[in-house]
């Protein structure tokens, strides 16, 4: 199987930040997409993806209920069935190097030993049934905390295996979850627009408003300060929260009408940003406050999630089956 390399061209549009406009140029640092097909025999339903350790890279196959695992070497794509009525939506890697699931449809956070393959869920207690899982983050710790769009944050304390939840701050959305690099937890409400922190003693959470009233808060991602960068649904914009100078600043992205959807911060703290509305993946620069486009060349690719390893950002295309991969380095 041949994979399919494509950048798409820049294009020179402006952006608004606070008030200013911008605007998009060339980067120094070229960079390249590179595309496959899923090559399975049933449509799987890739939600997110996750680097695996072994240079492979995981995603959750939601349709189809299971862990996929894809090879960028050669191709080949392994599904691991996770339990009947299995609809995992998030992955990420452990610091014990599995996989770890959130699975909506067994109502469980799984846990898929590699590379021995062994599945475990650990399932949500009675309080907390149909939470519809969403994502999930370790922190400083080691423990694991994830979302439930229904309305409830948890953790899996991964010492004992036990699982605790707690009802969210006005009820449903919680959607996006991460770590900064000082372990701590930060969630972000779809349905409610705002962000939160855990206080990873009790497991409640504070909410922080941010000054874009309905912006539809859907992913979060912390850079290497500790800021917390949010995809905002609603109201195409591209933010960021300062917890230490408690400042917010946002810039509109590119297009006419632009849906950020996921959002990441590789290993230069350069910023990655999905775009339903453009079909497009954007890098933006902090410093120089400018984006570059990256477009897809299949129509409705609908990358839900982002993550990477050190020269590589790894992206699901849930619309067309295929996996992709931007390399800057």
């Amino acid at each position: 199987m041949q994979p399919i390399s494509r950048r798409d061209a820049i294009i020179a549009l402006s952006a608004t930040a606070a008030g200013a406009s911008f605007p998009l140029h060339l980067a120094a640092q070229p960079a390249q997409m590179q595309s496959w097909p899923l090559a399975t025999s049933q449509r799987t339903g890739i939600h997110d993806v996750a680097p695996a350790p072994d240079g492979g890279v995981w995603f959750s196959a939601q349709r189809s209920g299971h862990l996929g695992w894809f090879d960028p070497k050669t191709g080949r794509t392994e599904l691991i069935a996770l339990g009947k009525g299995s609809s995992p939506h998030g992955v990420i890697q452990g610091p014990d190097k599995a996989a770890w699931l959130t699975d909506g449809g067994l109502n469980a956070i799984v846990r898929v030993g590699w590379p021995d393959r062994a599945v475990r869920a650990f399932s949500l207690p009675d309080n907390a049934r149909n939470a519809n899982l969403n994502t999930a983050t370790f922190d400083g710790e080691g423990d694991l905390w994830f979302t439930g769009q229904n309305g409830v944050v948890g953790k899996v304390a991964l010492k004992t295996g036990d699982v605790t939840v707690k009802d969210a701050p006005r009820g449903r959305g919680p959607y996006g979850i991460c770590t900064t690099p000082g372990g701590d937890v930060w969630w972000c409400s779809l349905a409610g627009s705002y962000i939160a922190r855990i206080d990873r003693r009790t497991g409640e959470s504070t909410i922080v408003e941010p000054p874009t009233k309905n912006q539809g808060a859907r992913r979060v991602w912390s850079d290497s300060k500790g800021r917390i960068w949010v995809s905002e649904w609603l109201s195409g914009n591209l933010s960021m929260h300062n917890p230490s100078a408690n400042t917010w600043n946002a810039w509109k992205v590119p297009g006419e009408t632009p849906r950020p959807y996921a959002v990441y911060v590789d290993e230069r703290d350069k910023v990655w940003v999905s775009d339903f509305g453009g079909n497009a993946m954007f890098r933006f620069d902090a410093g120089s406050e400018t984006f570059e486009r990256f477009g897809f060349p299949r129509e409705a690719a609908n990358v839900r999630q982002i993550l990477g390893r050190t020269g590589e950002v790894w992206l699901p295309e849930s619309g067309t089956e295929h996996i992709s991969v931007i390399r800057t380095a």
